[in-house]
């Protein structure tokens, strides 16, 4: 283990993303407004919250995941939050220090546990009902008892799991089926594709055969396709191989979309060719007679301009920038031909819909607005009308930041935009947080229940329906 050093300055350490260390259970929350009675279940979302004084520079990636909770019933709520004790958690834990760098710093090929820290602080998916806690770079996934969200140990699909599993699978509302997906940097296969039954059962993964190794993000379904992104912003090889970590941004090289049968038993992808760029999320894919359509927020060039340090107006992820804007591409797989056009000049991110309509034409999404910042923030959220070309703004005052928004459907709802989005609000002073719900219809605050202490904005949230839940 190398000596630790000194931590620079990172403003995602300061302010709205500054960490907090007290766990609250079941802690009832006062209602300023008028709380739905018919909103029934949990909001969770995941994000990260570190705990130890982290060596080197920091990455608002690196931080401890920390879950937090609002489960709603009869026109009332109640908080918990937790860390998630994973194995890298409880190495930490016994260590009382950190025993990683960040993925800033180089891997430590050496390290007697493993070159990089397992930590799902990234996604939360439930499924077959599981809510499991997940890691962008595709560790062990583990599994949150609800409502209490206590760690209950990993998640290995009986022991069927081969390696580990991404953020962002996507579920089928309709089959129950979930589509997972994996991928390695450091050796092959650099992509594994799974689908899980809707018993939770893992019934075959298997490599899908690549060029190289890159930095995958999400996939997108349709009802009969999966659908990978295989895009020009990749590992530097030259340096994996010396045990150091850079992204790079090729523009000679072409975005892929790549299209699979769901239930392919081996790699059949079919691989379509466009333009470079990025892509962080996918909202949604579907099947246009024999087209397939992509909608999600596209990066253009994810290098900034300047690296200098100080004030800047577009969002920073360290050494990349964030601007992306909604799309919409439309792939013809039978001729390989790729259309897209941009929806929006507006910079959106952490994307949401109703997903009973995932993998089938949705006409509505709900993404969160880019606040003019250097760090990621957002300061309100946009409805868009994808059918229409329409869109609706929901904005926060000036001393407030919202999180990703979750679409929580009404019980017995027929339409698509018939329920709510609910996520959380920051006081960029330091005030406690709070838990909003919003009508989807109309964009408008039905319910403000302020948080019993300050929690650091993060990353991905689901709703988990009050019928699922223990009783």
């Amino acid at each position: 283990m190398s000596a630790p050093r000194p931590a620079p300055r990172s403003e995602y350490l300061e302010g709205i993303f500054a960490p907090v260390t007290d766990e609250r259970h079941d802690v009832p929350l006062t209602v300023r407004g008028e709380l739905p009675a018919d909103l029934h279940g949990m909001f969770v979302r995941n994000g990260p919250n570190p705990r130890f004084p982290v060596e080197g520079r920091y990455h608002w990636f690196d931080g401890d995941a920390m879950v937090h909770g609002v489960c709603f019933a009869d026109g009332e709520a109640r908080y918990t939050n937790r860390y998630v004790r994973s194995a890298a958690f409880e190495v930490e834990t016994k260590a009382g220090a950190a025993m990683w760098a960040g993925i800033m710093e180089p891997m430590e090929l050496r390290h007697p546990i493993s070159p990089m820290k397992d930590n799902p602080n990234t996604d939360l998916v439930w499924h077959a009902g599981k809510l499991l806690a997940l890691w962008y770079l595709g560790g062990e996934p583990v599994r949150l008892e609800v409502p209490s969200l206590r760690t209950l140990g990993p998640e290995r699909f009986a022991d069927e799991l081969p390696a580990g599993m991404s953020a962002h699978p996507k579920v089928d509302a309709h089959t129950g089926e979930m589509m997972i997906f994996d991928f390695q940097f450091h050796a092959r296969p650099f992509l594994r594709y799974g689908l899980v039954s809707a018993q939770g059962e893992l019934l075959r993964m298997f490599p899908i055969e690549m060029p190289g190794p890159r930095f995958f993000h999400d996939i997108g379904i349709t009802e009969r396709s999966t659908i990978f992104l295989d895009l020009p912003m990749l590992w530097d090889p030259e340096l994996l191989r010396q045990g150091k970590r850079r992204i790079v941004y090729r523009k000679d090289m072409p975005t892929r979309f790549g299209v699979i049968d769901r239930h392919a038993t081996s790699d059949t992808t079919r691989w379509l060719e466009t333009e470079a760029c990025y892509v962080y999320h996918v909202i949604n894919c579907y099947e246009d007679g024999d087209e397939i359509v992509v909608v999600a927020c596209r990066v253009d060039d994810p290098m900034p301009k300047s690296r200098e340090p100080g004030p800047h107006t577009r969002s920073r992820l360290e050494f990349l920038e964030l601007a992306p804007m909604l799309h919409r591409w439309r792939l013809s797989p039978a001729t390989g031909e790729v259309r897209g056009e941009q929806l929006d000049d507006v910079p959106t991110e952490f994307p949401r819909m109703n997903d009973r309509w995932l993998g089938r034409p949705a006409r509505y999404c709900y993404n969160p607005r880019l606040a003019p910042s250097s760090a990621v923030c957002f300061d309100g959220w946009i409805k868009y009308d994808l059918e229409r070309g329409r869109s609706w703004v929901h904005a926060l005052p000036a001393d407030r930041v919202g999180d990703e928004a979750v679409f929580a459907p009404r019980p017995g709802a027929s339409e698509e935009d018939d329920g709510y989005l609910v996520s959380f609000v920051h006081d960029r002073g330091g005030g406690p947080s709070r838990c909003v719900v919003i009508d989807a219809r109309t964009m408008e605050e039905r319910a403000s229940l302020e948080l019993p202490q300050r929690i650091p904005t993060g990353f991905h949230a689901t709703w988990i329906p009050g019928g699922e839940l223990p009783a």
